[in-house]
């Protein structure tokens, strides 16, 4: 049951990764003006639209931001994966139980229950969802911000935040299954579920407020949690639900199922 759990997390986070960080951080990239004229010195320092018009080749490098971002992100994750300190894994991670079971868990020789390893994997899970989120607020705060009647309107801002809130429920299962898969509390799970995504309001007032300020560094923050999410997928998630060889199939239909929620969301919410 868990590496199904295990392989719909990586679904939605392997979908999200594409549709909600990386497809839109070129985007914004491009709106943001990355790239160059050429045809001649006259016209060198021209935006896109007015290289066009005086007949000169724009050449683009909106990826660049994506591709920054996205190997900052990977290894930021990897970074942390081997500084974390085991005492915050074990304290956040620990299963709550009653006092039955845990005292028939202290008489067992060898309690069974999730390894350190595992439980270090699910909570790096948790870390790159709610980086995710982080940048997702940052775009809604901008996109509010940023309301000018035309390219940006207030319909339009409404549009983007709907769209980001309701990605934000195959999101928290992808945080809360794995949780409760672990041993932890239902309600436990739940939260920790909730808390992944509280960054975003936070994060959508500081965009909103910062606007100016918040715009060019979007493309990059995109890029950055699409990198830590990835990361997370190839690194920790897939080795995880593979430990078992007879749950690699509930662990690849749950990476297909994961993928599509996810897709179907993000595709069509827009």
């Amino acid at each position: 049951m868990l590496d199904g759990m295990l392989g719909f997390a990586a679904g939605v986070m392997l979908a999200a990764s594409y549709w909600s960080l990386l497809a839109p951080s070129i985007e914004a990239a491009a709106e943001s003006g990355y790239g160059y004229c050429s045809g001649s010195t006259a016209i060198a320092d021209l935006p896109k639209d007015s290289c066009i018009a005086a007949s000169g080749t724009w050449n683009e490098y909106s990826w660049f931001p994506a591709a920054v971002g996205l190997i900052t992100g990977a290894l930021a994750l990897s970074l942390t994966d081997r500084y974390l300190p085991s005492d915050l894994v074990s304290a956040v991670m620990a299963p709550t139980a009653s006092p039955v079971r845990m005292a028939t868990r202290s008489s067992s020789k060898r309690p069974k229950g999730p390894d350190a390893q595992s439980q270090r994997r699910i909570l790096l899970l948790v870390i790159a969802i709610t980086l995710h989120n982080f940048p997702e607020g940052l775009a809604v705060g901008v996109a509010f911000g940023g309301i000018d009647g035309q390219s940006m309107t207030f319909e339009k801002a409404c549009a983007i935040a709907w769209g980001i809130g309701l990605q934000n429920f195959p999101e928290g299962l992808a945080v809360s299954m794995p949780l409760r898969g672990q041993g932890m509390s239902l309600w436990k799970s739940f939260v920790w579920g909730q808390l992944s995504g509280a960054v975003e309001p936070l994060a959508g007032i500081l965009g909103a407020v910062l606007v100016q300020v918040a715009r060019p560094v979007l493309p990059y923050a995109l890029a950055f949690a699409a990198g830590a999410m990835i990361f997370v997928v190839l690194e920790d998630l897939i080795p995880e639900a593979h430990k078992d060889p007879g749950s690699r199939a509930a662990c690849s239909s749950g990476v297909f199922i994961g993928f599509v929620t996810m897709m179907a969301m993000d595709v069509g919410l827009g």
